[in-house]
This record gives structure tokens, sequence and C-alpha cells, in this order.
């Protein structure tokens, strides 16, 4: 009995362990040692948790249009750096700056930073 006890608690804190590691490998999803800059409108701002979005339209040189969704912190981890669900509105023009996904047919960024031009609005924080 004690074995067995002993085999369930070695394999649930083997897969926590796993779980935790792996939920924090943004290497696993995006590029970290690249840096792309897009430039359009927000479409949405989904503040929450465990991490929250903005998804961006960017007009394309051929005229087409693609939706970004870029990654960013927590609503609580943003919230202490003063952004709040308020902070943005879609329509608002934006440039993000951010690490590509690895499969860059998903349009996907995790944040490096962003910037609102209309008024000078800046962000540029970490959300590790």
């Amino acid at each position: 009995m004690k074995s067995k006890l002993l085999v369930l608690l070695f394999a649930g804190v083997t897969f926590l362990g796993v779980r935790a590691y792996a939920h924090h490998s943004f290497a696993a999803t995006y590029f970290e040692d690249k840096k792309v800059t897009v430039e359009g409108d927000l479409v949405q701002f989904l503040y929450r948790n465990p991490h929250s979005f903005v998804h961006v339209e960017v007009k394309e040189p051929d005229g087409t249009m693609t939706r970004w969704a870029v990654e960013w912190g927590a609503g609580g981890q943003l919230g202490r750096q003063g952004v709040t669900r308020e902070t943005l509105k879609p329509g608002d023009h934006v440039i993000v700056v951010g690490n590509p996904g690895r499969n860059p047919d998903d349009h996907r960024l995790r944040m490096v930073n962003i910037t609102r031009p209309s008024d000078g609005w800046k962000w540029g924080g970490t959300f590790e």
C-alpha cells in the first residue's frame, strides 16, 4: 500500500512540475530571438487570465487585411503596470513589436511593446 501511495505521489509531483514548466515555455511557441513590428487598428482587447490578448488588423502591402493575435500578460500583472481593461479600445491605431510565432501562418506575436501614436501612450514591460 505504501509503495502505491509513493508511486502516485511521485507521478503527481512529476506531472504538475512538467505542466507548470511547459506552460511558461514561450520558446516553444515564439522565436524569442526575433522581433516583428505590426501596425494597424485594434479589433479586440481581451483583458484576462492567464494571458491577455490584443487582436490587430494590419493592412498588407497588397491591400489585404491580416488579423494578428498578440499574447500579453495576465490581467493582474498588467494592472500592476497601469494597464486596465479600459486602456485600449477597438479602433485604436497601434504599433506592436513582438516575438513572432513559430508558425508564420498563425500571425501570432508575443508582446514586447505597444504604442498608441494618437496620444503617445506606450507599454514596454514584462509578463514573465
